[in-house]
């Protein structure tokens, strides 16, 4: 029975859809502004993974992403670029397209652009004023009035008494209360801008999610994903919009997945260590390693990207593939692993015990190959590629697999050092076939090793 950490309830909860094995699922996409980064690729392959697994359990799945192409940060890298904003959202969104694609992640049922929806946008906000939840500010801009809802604060766990302590008033402010917040901008000189009852204007940020959500699934649906980093304003906000609008709950079940953290560093533009997920791809042998990579930690809790755990996720994935290797099709899903399986992925989708499944499925079929157990390899090879199947891993030919090389911009130094020191330590447990695999990988990526008196290994690069 498949239990979810709920945001809004901060308990595992058993999941149980409005509609009996249908599930409705919304999923805050990409600003499309600049190329997507390796924190946006975490959120996307994480709910990527969420519907694959639903939908393997028997759930009809209504997935959408939406598109966010028209934003401040649009408008600004446009002026920017000297280039016109529409230009820019559509060449960033294909590129966005273009990486999901390599990342393998299904498409979503439905992807909406905010520009699509700006009459949907418009009614709501129109309903918003009617019921006195918005108001039009001195500056024209259309506001909503966070006071006038009662459960505003309840997914973040914030006090609306500490957020108006916490919040900057400027003495000229527009707004009746300092957390109100904006669902329609009043038009700008040179600013893109669409006919309103209050104006010309375009919609704020928040509105977009709230129209784009219901129009597609309803008012009231079950699961919301994204980022912790929209758990608050955006995610608060989008509740407080849309169960004022609708009259009715708005999301059963609230999903948010952890930050990226890189040498345990916070991602930031500002301290230089900030990657996309075309930085990354071109130092990897298949996209498949950052994907797994990305699955390897619990989608809740933060995850630490560095070269040497990226060298370690290719080793690993390196590893199931050789295990499929030369074994045909045929044989049957194991009961015991399809269990164990669905166990982990049941318990709040835990992929880290889940993987650790497909190496214990890997081991016995390596163990099979050894003993010419025919029947065996066929069932263990049919299994892990089932397991694979449920993760979005697994799914190629591995022979076609094991002829990439690992690029040596793949291993930096510390990146080295981390796998001469697996290496020695797999052949202290006296596990050397592991200890050869390590060293095949640093000859690949153009490491020469040369093991010294006193369990010294010296390297260098050839």
């Amino acid at each position: 029975m498949l239990k979810i950490h709920n945001s809004l309830s901060g308990e595992k909860e058993v999941f149980r859809p409005l509609l009996p094995g249908k599930v409705r699922m919304y999923v805050c996409g990409m600003t499309v502004y600049d190329y997507i980064h390796i924190g946006h690729a975490r959120m996307l392959v994480v709910f990527d993974m969420v519907q694959r697994y639903l939908r393997a359990s028997g759930f009809e799945v209504s997935y959408v992403r939406n598109i966010t192409d028209i934003d401040d940060k649009i408008i600004e890298r446009a002026a920017a670029n000297g280039e016109d904003w529409s230009v820019l959202a559509r060449r960033f969104a294909t590129a966005m397209q273009e990486d999901c694609s390599t990342l393998r992640l299904d498409p979503p049922d439905h992807e909406p652009r905010a520009t699509e929806y700006i009459e949907r946008i418009v009614a709501m906000i129109e309903t918003l004023v009617a019921k006195g939840y918005a108001y039009v500010a001195a500056d024209g801009d259309v506001m909503y009035a966070v006071r006038r809802f009662a459960d505003y604060g309840r997914l973040s766990g914030k006090r609306l008494d500490d957020l108006r302590a916490g919040a900057r008033v400027q003495i000229d402010s527009a707004k009746l209360d300092p957390l109100d917040f904006v669902l329609w901008k009043a038009a700008k000189a040179g600013e893109p801008a669409w006919e309103s009852p209050w104006g010309a204007g375009r919609p704020g940020w928040h509105i977009e999610c709230s129209a784009m959500s219901t129009a597609l699934l309803g008012s009231h649906f079950d699961l919301h994903g994204g980022g912790m980093d929209l758990k608050f304003p955006h995610h608060e906000n989008e509740i407080a919009q849309s169960c004022a609008a609708c009259g009715t709950p708005f999301v059963n079940v609230w999903m948010h997945n952890g930050f990226v953290r890189i040498n345990e560093e916070k991602m930031s533009k500002s301290l230089g260590n900030f990657f996309t997920v075309r930085d990354v791809l071109a130092r990897v042998r298949d996209p498949e390693v950052l994907r797994y990579f990305l699955i390897s930690s619990h989608y809740r809790g933060p995850i630490n990207y560095s070269a040497a755990q990226l060298a370690q996720a290719d080793e690993t994935v390196l590893g199931l593939y050789r295990a499929l290797d030369g074994v045909g099709g045929g044989g049957r899903v194991e009961a015991g692993a399809l269990a164990r399986f669905r166990e982990a992925m049941d318990d709040d989708f835990n992929t880290p015990e889940a993987l650790a499944v497909l190496q214990s499925v890997a081991r016995e079929l390596n163990s099979a190959k050894a003993a010419h157990r025919d029947a065996d390899v066929a069932d263990q090879a049919a299994t892990l590629r089932e397991l694979g199947r449920g993760l979005g891993v697994l799914q190629q030919d591995p022979a076609t697999y094991l002829k990439r090389g690992a690029g040596a911009k793949l291993l930096d130094d510390e990146a080295v050092e981390a796998l001469i020191e697996a290496r020695r330590a797999a052949r202290a447990a006296k596990d050397f076939a592991q200890g050869d695999r390590i060293r095949e990988q640093l000859a690949t990526a153009g490491i020469v090793i040369e093991d010294r008196p006193g369990g010294l290994t010296q390297w260098r690069r050839a």
